[in-house]
């Protein structure tokens, strides 16, 4: 069952969890400034809806290999590839997930996510972050489903 956006107008934080402290506040206000675009209200306490964010960061890694030529007979038995050299970078990863709960029945009635590489450039990392949520919060509310 869809819930009724329509009758959610207010927010509260609950819990922005990050191994990252600097980035609690910039996860908050991220997603106050779309939600606030959205026409809700940010409350203290006590709102319609309680705000929820997890952040996480996982190594990922791309393996390249470069072949330098073909050596003996392609095809057959003998010979071989000639020389290979493989390289491993390793990058972060950084998602984010927002989960949206009605306070009063304490449902989970929205859940957005956003992936992203990470910079060791704190300003690149922030910049991501916001066009992250706005993507995120792209299609929100959602549409109230139709009745057939």
């Amino acid at each position: 069952r869809n819930a009724n956006f329509g009758q959610y107008k207010t927010y509260s934080w609950e819990k922005v969890q990050t191994k990252d402290p600097f980035m609690v506040e910039r996860i908050k206000e991220a997603v106050n400034s779309t939600l606030a675009a959205k026409g809700w209200t940010l409350v203290p306490s006590g709102g319609d809806v309680e705000v929820f964010a997890i952040e996480t960061t996982q190594n990922q890694q791309t393996l390249d290999t470069f072949y330098n030529g073909f050596g003996g007979r392609r095809w057959g038995f003998g010979g071989g590839f000639g020389d290979a050299t493989t390289t491993v970078e390793t990058y972060q990863v950084g998602t984010l997930v927002v989960d949206l709960f009605d306070a009063k029945t304490e449902k989970l009635i929205w859940r957005g996510s956003s992936s992203d590489t990470l910079s060791n450039n704190a300003d690149k990392n922030t910049k991501n972050l916001d066009k992250g949520v706005n993507k995120m919060f792209q299609h929100f509310p959602p549409a109230p489903s139709k009745k057939h």
